[in-house]
């Protein structure tokens, strides 16, 4: 997973990232406030993520509880392709993972402090620790994504609107997210201020 721009502490402190996380909309209910087209390209993702085994044990495992933030938007299209992975990690260990989603227009104070390249890109994860500490921000997508991305906008001919995401790619990119999921995890696990709290 690519690092993004480093945010300050000071840009996202604690009290201003819970104010808009509780703000936010679990998966479903986020889902219904798209447009029936929308809705159905989410559905339509959401129903091909399978975790494998492994990947559903690794996260199970996940000892720190971690708060997600995603900005986004149900017409994104990188949003429908990514955010459905975002939901399925969630769900496989939801005492730990605790994730809900912002319509990016919607929530301007937050999504101008965590532009990317110049750009308000969507989707956008802000990784949080239980108490709301920044910990991480990445986006708009993952490196699986761009590259097939890469491949169809710089390759020779490029891609009908909405064609249907390859399963290979839509593996490499849920990898790459519970890639980054594993790192937080591991990087709360790690903290030691986090340590001194738990006593562990």
């Amino acid at each position: 997973m690519p690092a993004t721009d480093l945010i300050e502490n000071t840009a996202l402190p604690a009290g201003f990232l819970r104010d808009h996380f509780d703000l936010g909309m679990p998966y479903r209910d986020y889902v219904l406030t798209g447009e029936d087209d929308h809705r159905t390209k989410w559905a339509d993702i959401y129903e091909r993520i399978t975790l494998t085994d492994a990947q559903r044990d690794l996260i199970a495992g996940f000892p720190r509880e971690m708060k997600v933030l995603v900005t986004s938007g149900t017409w994104c299209g990188d949003c429908a392709a990514q955010c459905p992975m975002f939901a399925r990690i969630a769900e496989a260990n939801s005492s730990r993972i605790d994730l809900r989603f912002v319509d990016r227009d919607e929530h301007r104070e937050l999504s101008d402090r965590i532009v990317i390249c110049q750009g308000l890109r969507v989707p956008t994860v802000i990784f949080m620790a239980e108490d709301f500490e920044f910990v991480g921000l990445t986006g708009d997508r993952s490196l699986t994504r761009y590259r097939a991305v890469a491949s169809k906008q710089l390759g020779a001919a490029c891609p009908l609107p909405g064609a249907q995401v390859p399963d290979d790619e839509l593996a490499g990119t849920l990898q790459d997210w519970v890639n980054e999921f594993e790192r937080i995890a591991l990087l709360l696990r790690l903290s030691p201020r986090l340590r001194e709290i738990h006593g562990d």
